[in-house]
């Protein structure tokens, strides 16, 4: 068991996510960073798609009621236990009393804790992973408790040699309404850099519009990675908790490298979108 004795600022549990639901309005949900939090679960032996904590911005602080051994891969938030720094991308163990703070992000915006075994919740349509309205729980709450599986054979072949690091450009195909788009959005598209603005688990947006938006559109199938443009000239890129259907133009869609780089991305941040074959 594990007592959340501080819960962080958007701290939830999440596995690779939730398929086959997206006809009846269910997202996909699941990692945001794909890429790291797969390699925190092979770091302990975990299948790379098992439950796990993510962190985003500023991290928890939890109380260990038992032996554990963790990994923290993604973005560095200066982990302690016991006021000890921790070494990230290698196996962490802990014991019964043992403390780890998560401290803010220095570089990136998501780092995810995983723990030998998984995280024991209830499974729903097929995913642990939380999304708000149809799991009981989203953000962890101070007091919560989380159950762990106990892991008796635990798989530490995995040599992890992997080194984060953020890229600032997108690698974007051609979206279904792309070909709407006239020469001086296209000049404006891929030779700007935009910034960040809000961004959450469904989207991420830019201060800087087009100059000319597009109308509406019937509304239509979207996925993680697709970017939108606003009537208004807003560009929107979805995430893993983005709505399965939208009205307004899909002008690109980002590559899964890319989503993954993305969601390491915070306020104020600049990207540049590049068209790739």
């Amino acid at each position: 068991m594990i007592k959340v004795i501080e819960p962080g600022l958007y701290s939830n549990i999440q596995d690779y996510g939730r398929f086959g639901y997206r006809n009846i309005g269910v997202p996909y949900s699941g990692f945001m960073d794909q890429d790291s939090a797969r390699t925190a679960n092979k770091i302990v032996g975990n299948d790379e798609n098992e439950s796990l904590i993510e962190i985003t911005l500023m991290g928890p602080t939890l109380l260990f009621n038992a032996d554990y051994i963790l990994s923290i891969t993604g973005a560095d938030f200066s982990s302690l236990i016991n006021n000890d720094k921790v070494d990230m991308y290698k196996p962490i163990h802990v014991k019964l009393g043992d403390t780890l703070k998560i401290n803010h992000s220095k570089y990136g915006a998501r780092c995810y804790l995983a723990i030998s075994g998984g995280i024991d919740i209830k499974s729903i349509l097929g995913s642990k992973s939380s999304f708000k309205g149809l799991t009981s729980s989203y953000f962890l709450k101070k007091g919560d408790e989380i159950k762990i599986i106990n892991n008796n054979k635990p798989n530490f072949s995995f040599d992890c040699k992997s080194v984060f690091k953020i890229d600032s450009a997108l690698h974007v195909s051609k979206g279904p309404e792309f070909c709407m788009l006239k020469k001086d959005s296209l000049d404006m598209l891929f030779n700007k850099k935009f910034t960040i603005g809000v961004n959450n688990r469904m989207g991420y947006n830019f201060n800087e519009k087009l100059q000319v938006g597009l109308k509406s559109i019937i509304s239509s199938p979207v996925l993680p990675g697709t970017i939108q443009l606003t009537p208004s000239g807003n560009i929107i890129v979805l995430h893993r908790d983005c709505q399965t259907s939208g009205g307004y133009n899909r002008i690109l869609q980002l590559n899964e490298k890319s989503l993954n780089n993305l969601s390491q991305l915070k306020n104020g941040d600049k990207i540049k979108f590049k068209l790739i074959n």
